[in-house]
Formats: structure tokens, C-alpha cells, sequence
């Protein structure tokens, strides 16, 4: 099932996509998570609820992992599962603006083989089968061809551009902020950045669905220690997240502070 795994996620993001802007998220319901973890919609739930029935009801045997459903170890015993964010950038969503995106992935042992981007209110969906390339609306999609850290174009957020985090202290960017953790990475595999960082402890669902198209557009991604991504842990949180192209992904890694 794993080469037809990428059109369902396309058509399950579609879905999505015409449910959450059903919505509208300044006066959707919304509920500030416990200890500090953000807040969630009722448009985040209603998404969450439909994609899993509509998914695992097409894969029974896969797995399932969403920032929206309490999570259970009974996902480590299946060899491949979902990993899915209904909503990312709900704090985007819930002020109106337009940059939040469904994030739909598919890991097999841990690797990420299908993705899908999808950003309803921009008419942007990304997609990525493992070892058919990226695109974008239907058109191949390639990262940058940027040289080096210094004067690259970097989504991120201003705390992880402070001295800390650097050998030698902060590299000269051109910082960019987006949201969505999920849109900044399908935007660096569009070539439209140069990378991606971030230095904090990470949601596989923020981040899977990205990674793969990433590397299918020619990209690089690792944590902050630049160990490989790898995904469906027993805690799903990754060491940060370091992305570009290979030659600023690679700037990035040597310019950071030893953790």
C-alpha cells in the first residue's frame, strides 16, 4: 500500500482543507491546552476526528500519532504509521491570518515515505513520494542553491538568533518568520528560503510531513546535533530541527554552540 499512501494523503488534506475553512477562526472555540502547550480549536478537533476516521479506516493497520489525539504505545508495535497535524499554526488560524497548514505524513520504520502540505487558504499543497521528487501545486520544486549561512534567507524565530546558540555569535541572516514549522520547511524545498531552524524540542507532527519534502527537493535535514531525523519514538519529540540545502544546511551545523 505504501506507493498508493501519497494519494490518499492528498485527497484526506483536501478534505481538511475545505472543513477547517468552514471555519472561522476568530470566532471558532478555543481552548488553551494544560502546562503552557498552546492553544487548540474546535476546528482542530473536528479536522483531527475526520482525518482519522477517513484514514484509518483506509489503512486499519497502520499506526496513528496526532498532536490532537491522546497518543497510545500501541503505535510502536505497527511498522508504519500516521503522523498528523490537523492544524499547524493554530495560533495563525485562530487570529485569521492565512499561513497555518494541514500537515499529513506517512513513516515506515521510522522513515518518512509520503507527505503532503497542504495550506488551504494560499492554494498551496506540497507533496512528496519517497523517491519521486517534491512539487508544489503539481510543478517540481528544488531548494535554493545559496552557498553559505551568512546572508541566507532563514526562517526561524528572533530567540534562536540570539548569541547563545553560536560558536562565534549570531551568523548575519535575513530572518523571516512564518507560523507553521510545517510551511516554513515545505517553503525552504520550494527554494524559496534558504533553511529552517529551530532549537527546541520538537513535535514529530510538526515537522515529518516537511522533512520528506525537503529531501525530496534535493534538501538536507537533522536536529540541532545534526543526528537523522527519525520518527514514531516513544516520545515523539526530535532535538530541534536544523533544514536547507545541503551547503547551508551543512554552514549551519558547524556554526552552532556545542550542546
Amino acid at each position: 500500500m505504501l506507493d498508493h499512501d501519497l494519494d490518499l494523503l492528498i485527497d484526506a488534506a483536501r478534505i481538511a482543507g475545505r472543513l477547517s475553512t468552514s471555519y472561522i477562526g476568530e470566532t471558532a472555540k478555543r481552548w488553551d491546552k494544560p502546562d503552557g502547550a498552546g492553544p487548540v480549536t474546535e476546528a482542530d478537533l473536528a479536522v483531527n476526528d475526520m482525518l482519522s476516521v477517513v484514514l484509518q479506516q483506509a489503512r486499519p493497520d497502520y499506526g496513528w500519532l496526532s498532536e490532537e489525539t491522546e497518543d497510545s504505545s500501541a503505535r510502536l508495535s505497527r511498522n508504519t504509521v500516521f503522523i498528523i497535524d490537523p492544524i499547524d499554526g493554530t495560533r495563525g488560524f485562530a487570529a485569521g491570518e492565512r499561513t497555518w497548514a494541514h500537515a499529513l505524513a506517512v513513516a515506515h520504520k521510522g522513515v518518512v515515505t509520503a507527505a503532503v502540505v497542504f495550506l488551504p487558504m494560499l492554494d498551496k499543497i506540497y507533496v512528496a513520494r519517497k523517491g519521486g521528487g517534491a512539487r508544489l501545486n503539481g510543478s517540481p520544486i528544488r531548494v535554493s542553491d545559496q552557498k553559505t549561512l551568512t546572508d541566507a534567507a532563514v526562517l526561524t524565530t528572533r530567540p534562536a538568533l540570539q548569541d547563545e546558540h553560536w560558536r562565534d555569535g549570531a551568523p548575519e541572516v535575513n530572518f523571516n518568520y512564518r507560523p507553521s514549522l510545517a510551511y516554513r520547511m515545505a517553503s525552504v524545498a520550494e527554494g524559496r528560503f534558504d533553511a529552517m531552524f529551530t532549537f527546541r524540542p520538537t513535535w514529530e507532527w510538526d515537522i515529518a510531513a516537511g522533512q520528506l519534502i525537503i529531501a525530496e527537493a534535493g534538501g538536507a535535514s537533522s536536529d540541532k546535533t545534526g543526528a537523522p531525523l527519525r520518527f514514531n519514538n516513544a516520545q515523539p519529540l526530535l532535538n530541534g530541527v536544523v533544514a536547507g540545502n545541503p551547503m547551508v544546511h551543512r554552514d549551519t551545523l558547524a556554526a552552532l554552540a556545542p550542546s
